[in-house]
């Protein structure tokens, strides 16, 4: 990661070097890792410093107090990670504003799968919101594709013609070409 700030710095400079930048690393997950204490990046002659925010170290109330922290806040240093994610889900449903919501919803879900199981997660969010946001129906539709894909590979491993298969899944000619050079043999 050191290395990697310091080029990410070295690459903005050169698009704009009168830019000031504070860099900042955000390690979601705890982990025993002497890494996530690395904080600077330096060679014979050079020396990069940045900052490292470890979530499970913060307290939970800096993002219980922000809707746009919510999502974070299971990762927190915190006594119970469902009683926190219990808070985040109350705070997530008083938020007026319905995009916002489903969009808060879908991150915290997504960001509790980390520390959580599915099943209290899934007890604690709306479905209905989380089927609204822009992140679910990305997550969706590229599982939708995914799926559409191996049916078509499938299809193909057993000798089905492509206008067949371009007929039952949906897929362009052309896709299926790419099939059968990619996948099939």
């Amino acid at each position: 990661m050191p290395f990697r700030m310091a080029d990410y710095r070295l690459r903005v400079y050169r698009r704009f070097p009168n830019k000031r930048m504070h860099q900042v690393v955000i390690y979601l997950a705890k982990t025993e890792s002497e890494k996530v204490y690395q904080t600077t990046f330096t060679t014979e002659s050079l020396r990069h410093e940045f900052s490292v925010i470890r979530l499970w170290e913060q307290p939970s109330e800096i993002f219980l107090a922000t809707p746009g922290l919510l999502p974070f806040a299971v990762l927190s240093a915190t006594e119970s990670k469902v009683a926190t994610l219990q808070l985040s889900a109350a705070a997530v449903d008083k938020i007026a504003d319905r995009r916002t919501q489903s969009n808060i919803a879908a991150a915290s879900a997504i960001l509790a799968g980390l520390v959580l199981e599915q099943e209290v997660i899934g007890g604690l969010f709306r479905k209905d919101i989380m089927r609204e946001s822009v992140i679910y129906q990305s997550i969706r539709t590229e599982g939708i594709e995914e799926g559409v894909r191996l049916v078509a590979v499938n299809l193909l491993k057993e000798k089905m013609p492509i206008e067949m298969v371009v007929k039952v899944t949906g897929l362009t000619i052309e896709q299926v070409q790419s099939l059968l050079i990619t996948d099939v043999e």
